[in-house]
């Protein structure tokens, strides 16, 4: 039994593997990694940073798909257990709000959130610049844009599951027109999903070496007894290039653009050799998260050097308290975000 609770639902099939002796830290690999591996359907040359929810007793998917022509789209998959994947093999087919065909020119990096009795797809997408993308489903058949909430730049859009003091939260992580050299996390808030205000800064760059060029945002953030436990990504600059590891940090539950508490260490780095080699080398990214109410588990899907998928496991108990042995939250990290 957890000592600190999730607030959620039951999932008895969450996919999940006992954490190794020999395991220091509080992520653990599953030891089948990667999970989706190259050239997962035809058209598609591969799969990362992509996001998962459990449906209908089973799982479905939303997919980052870097198609054989190099621009990315958006996939739709369907799994038993949460590992083993089959795809739609065309791309989501989404539509405005007649019904007419509204495609993106292209959509990656997904977050998939269900908030009440509606499935929210959130990526990123070219509004005249890289910006934030939105759609909704109730039975992943018919999919409806939504106006993007900000005018470019921006990336690593992230909704709360549930409404906060009324409202719809977003997380993001606004950036210029390149592969941004620098970036923090803010929060905004929509009583609609059409117009969103009071933004705030949640926190910035971390001094340690891992976080220091920029952050952004991960899986949606979870819902536990000791606030919104998130886990993020940080990047680092190296005379290689950049290296993407998985943070965490537990935000306040009713005003979460504070801060309770941050890791100054990272949760997973790139070691494997899936993460260290590939289209992109050095990233872990996580993107998702599955959670069972019940016995505290957490299974992270991550994309591992933009080429495959990664899934790894902790725990609500172990990864609350490295968090707080850990913590790293500066004053400014607990402010309220307005300056």
């Amino acid at each position: 039994m957890s000592k600190v609770k999730i607030i959620g639902e039951s999932l008895p099939n969450i996919p999940w593997q006992d954490k190794p002796k020999d395991c220091a830290g509080p992520v653990w690999r599953y030891s089948e990694n990667p999970i989706i591996k190259r050239n997962p359907l035809p058209g598609v040359a591969r799969i990362f940073n992509s996001a998962v929810i459990p449906y209908k007793g089973e799982f479905i998917g939303v997919f980052r798909a870097e198609q054989i022509d190099g621009v990315p789209h958006l996939y739709l998959g369907y799994s038993k257990d949460g590992i083993n994947w089959e795809y739609e093999p065309e791309k989501i087919p989404f539509v405005n709000e007649k019904g007419e065909p509204f495609m993106p020119r292209y959509a990656y990096d997904p977050r998939l959130i269900k908030i009440e009795d509606t499935y929210y797809i959130i990526w990123c997408t070219d509004f005249y610049g890289a910006a934030l993308g939105m759609a909704k489903t109730k039975d992943f058949k018919k999919f409806v844009r939504i106006d993007n909430p900000f005018l470019p730049f921006n990336r690593n859009g992230v909704l709360f599951p549930r409404k906060i003091n009324g409202n719809f939260v977003l997380l993001s992580r606004p950036s210029d027109s390149g592969h941004t050299p620098f970036g923090d996390i803010f929060l905004s808030e929509s009583p609609d999903m059409t117009f969103w205000g009071k933004h705030r800064h949640v926190m910035s760059r971390g001094s340690e070496w891992w976080q220091s060029l920029k952050i952004g945002g991960g899986a949606a953030p979870i819902e536990t007894s000791e606030g919104w436990l998130m886990f993020y990504h940080g990047v680092t600059g190296t005379c290689n290039g950049y290296v993407y590891s998985m943070g965490a940090c537990i935000l306040d539950i009713d005003n979460p653009s504070i801060v309770k508490y941050r890791a100054n260490s990272f949760v997973l780095t790139p070691e494997e050799w899936y993460e260290e080699r590939g289209f992109v080398a050095n990233v872990v990214f996580p993107c998702a998260a599955l959670t069972d109410a019940d016995t505290g588990r957490i299974a992270i899907y991550y994309g591992a050097a933009d080429s495959y998928v990664g899934m790894a496991f902790t725990t609500v108990d172990e990864a609350v308290a490295f968090v707080k042995e850990h913590d790293g939250a500066t004053e400014d990290d607990k402010s309220i975000g307005i300056i």
